[in-house]
């Protein structure tokens, strides 16, 4: 059986697939077990992580930890978001196929990124297709290999046949992804429609200080899953008017389409426009009264929204598959790379 191993050189603390290990913690954690676990019945699938100390098998996911520079027993080694650590490794494994799966935006300090890991023949995975123009964008000439697969969402995520409520939003983020910018925004919206209410469920894994809490606003903290959607189908909508911070993704515009809550959202902004099913989620929320005027519509009639079908894990799993090759059969949206090495190279319709 292929062996594939996911290096976690930054990870927070140890989890497995187990749902309650991922608790408190961000996307990024919950979609390696989530693709881990989808994965473990066609690979010897192994987790090395920082700050574990004690190895375990968890439904068939091997966890164990992360030794810096260490030989590696498998065919495909991916290195979670750390470009220094996929070079280190690739010098102890010459022979493995390496890839680097990013789930962040690097910063300029980063620009020699490009040309270490074009030395290296190691292959950028990004988590949208806008996060891989993005990324193409910032290191010229001297990319490598990039592609990218979509995070993933539960093939079996549906509306439940809730009825929604009118005057709420919903806010479903860690703070520091524009939550100050939101509550400047709900105040605005607020004084419009009076009886608005705005609920902000945060993960807790980061803090950050957003100033006074505005009237009308109640801090429902961290939910789990099950609640966290029972939220988004019962609110108007997901409400997301902020500038300021791209998402790669933004598994949670994914997931409240997909349980028929429309997202408002900022246009243009990292993958917003990709990830939510119809463009008229995406407004330029810098206007005032376009956003209250889109708010009060919806309020009349609330769009009807559906998740996309390329986001469910089973579409995931698929071009996980044909990237590590596995599967002898390509997915239709795969292809063979021009450049360096086989390594087929994700064209989504996005690009």
């Amino acid at each position: 059986m292929m062996r594939v191993a996911i290096l976690d050189p930054n990870a927070p603390r140890p989890y497995t697939t187990d749902p309650a290990s991922l608790i408190g913690l961000g996307g990024t954690e919950m979609t390696i077990a989530d693709v881990a676990h989808g994965l473990a019945r066609d690979v010897r699938l192994e987790i090395h992580q920082a700050a574990r100390t004690a190895s375990s098998c968890i439904s068939g996911v091997w966890f164990t930890p992360y030794a810096w520079k260490a030989k590696v027993r498998a065919e495909t080694i991916v290195v979670i978001n750390s470009w220094k650590a996929a070079v280190a490794c690739r010098k102890v494994n010459p022979d493995a196929r390496m890839l680097l799966w990013l789930h962040n935006v690097p910063g300029r300090h980063n620009r020699r990124m490009g040309e270490a890991l074009r030395e290296a023949d190691v292959t950028i995975v990004c988590v949208s297709a806008s996060h891989a123009r993005s990324l193409r964008a910032f290191l010229g000439r001297s990319a490598p290999k990039i592609t990218h697969v979509y995070n993933p969402i539960p093939d079996d995520l549906r509306p439940l046949g809730l009825s929604h409520d009118p005057d709420l939003l919903f806010f479903a983020s860690a703070p520091h992804k524009g939550l100050c910018e939101v509550f400047q925004n709900f105040r605005a919206v607020r004084d419009a429609f009076p009886t608005m209410t705005l609920a902000v469920a945060d993960p807790a894994y980061m803090r950050w200080d957003c100033g006074p809490v505005p009237d009308g606003v109640r801090m429902v903290g961290r939910q789990d899953k099950a609640r966290l959607w029972e939220v988004m189908e019962r609110s108007l909508c997901l409400f997301c008017p902020q500038t300021t911070f791209a998402e790669t993704f933004g598994i949670v515009l994914a997931e409240a389409n997909a349980v028929g809550c429309p997202v408002l959202t900022h246009g243009g902004l990292g993958a917003n426009d990709e990830v939510v099913s119809s463009r008229q989620q995406c407004i330029d929320c810098t206007d005032m009264d376009a956003m209250i005027a889109t708010i009060g519509r919806w309020r009349e009639s609330r769009p009807k929204v559906s998740g996309r079908s390329d986001f469910r894990l089973s579409s995931v799993l698929e071009d996980w598959r044909t990237l590590l090759q596995i599967d002898d059969k390509p997915s239709p949206r795969l292809h063979e790379s021009s450049r360096r090495g086989s390594m087929p190279v994700y064209l989504g319709a996005a690009e």
